[in-house]
């Protein structure tokens, strides 16, 4: 089954059992006169709500690439994301406005056998779709179906402890219908923010993930041609469009066959198992030379006094013009100029009759 095709199936069957969870539990809310209850009903139907806009965003998302959009449409999940996180922030502001003063003048409420039971079905339903969501999400990497999910199973523990309340309210005549009111739309509140920030994060274009680029690198580094991964850039257009770009070190005495096919072979081997168009750029070694192996030695030596510097790497040698050039990886939080100073001013008095280039690169992936 196509990935859009698996999003709008698991979310009917989330439209389908949360509409029923709306018409029981507000039903019981207003019968047994209990905000709790009837606030997690709202809760589902704005889960409900959540299922249509992840299938009016798949249905956009899925749209082919055109002139005006040539990486795809797969953005516009990130855009249903934050509308679902801004309707759940709703909600929960709402629910806790109406919650607060229960706390003060609680209202009678008179639960039933048939109420408690049906609650209790409620907390198994809604902790099995939870689960069921979320799983899907994973498998197909949706970020609104794995939120989704988080947030159903979530919502059984709070249907769940809404049975407590209503029990002890029962045996002890203790009404926590408001406390409890206010304790759910406080969570319901923080996981909105948790869902908007995550999203917004994906937009913005956050690291790419650790062991994914470790990952990625590594395969790279198994072609027995190259020498080591650099630049390891990621750019997503949505979750299943992912583009990038690396560079990758070579013997300067390949020929442009050679580099073509090797770097054919490692863009083939990442899309096919990553599912990631890469573009390749070249670096050109010559640390064979034992002149320029010494020079790097001794930058090595002199960049392991800075704990600043996180690589160094691209390192080259011109014969003809007496140049060495090389990219530095400083921390974010360091400043960059003073420490590439310092290291240039250690090589020229090392290296008076050459000039030296340093370029920036940034710490974009691990």
């Amino acid at each position: 089954m196509q990935r859009q095709e698996k999003i709008i199936k698991t979310s009917i069957i989330g439209i389908i059992v949360n509409i029923i969870l709306v018409i029981f539990k507000a039903s019981i809310g207003v019968l047994v006169n209990s905000i709790a209850i009837i606030l997690d009903a709202v809760n589902n139907l704005t889960d409900a709500l959540s299922s249509i806009i992840t299938i009016i965003g798949a249905k956009l998302a899925g749209r082919p690439p055109d002139k005006e959009h040539p990486y795809g449409y797969g953005r516009i999940e990130y855009f249903s994301s934050v509308i679902i996180a801004v309707i759940v922030l709703w909600a929960g502001i709402t629910a806790l406005q109406e919650s607060i003063p229960k706390i003060f003048n609680p209202d009678a409420t008179s639960y039933t056998i048939e109420s408690l039971i049906i609650i209790a079905v409620a907390v198994i339903v809604k902790f099995l779709l939870g689960r069921y969501v979320k799983a899907v999400g994973e498998d197909i990497n949706s970020q609104a179906l794995i939120a989704s999910g988080s947030d159903a199973f979530f919502d059984s523990l709070l249907s769940l402890s809404t049975l407590v309340a209503a029990i002890i309210n029962i045996i002890w005549h203790v009404s926590l219908e408001g406390l409890l009111g206010v304790i759910l739309s406080l969570v319901i509140i923080k996981a909105s923010i948790e869902i908007l920030s995550e999203t917004v994060n994906s937009m913005l274009g956050s690291r790419i993930d650790s062991d994914l680029s470790k990952e990625i690198k590594n395969k790279i580094n198994s072609f027995k041609q190259v020498y080591g991964s650099y630049d390891l850039t990621l750019h997503n257009y949505g979750p299943e469009q992912m583009m990038g770009s690396v560079h990758i070190e070579v013997d300067d005495n390949l020929t442009a066959k050679d580099i073509h096919t090797l770097t054919r072979l490692i863009s083939q081997k990442i899309y096919e198992e990553y599912n990631i168009v890469l573009t390749i750029g070249i670096y050109a070694s010559n640390n064979s030379n034992e002149n320029y192996k010494k020079i790097k030695d001794d930058l090595d030596e002199i960049v392991g006094k800075y704990s600043e510097v996180l690589e160094i790497h691209g390192f080259y040698g011109y014969d003809e013009c007496k140049l060495v050039t090389f990219d530095i990886i400083v921390d974010f939080k360091a400043d960059r100029e003073e420490i590439k100073s310092k290291i240039l001013d250690e090589l020229k008095e090392k290296y008076p009759e050459y000039d030296f280039r340093v370029i920036d690169d940034y710490d974009v992936s691990d």
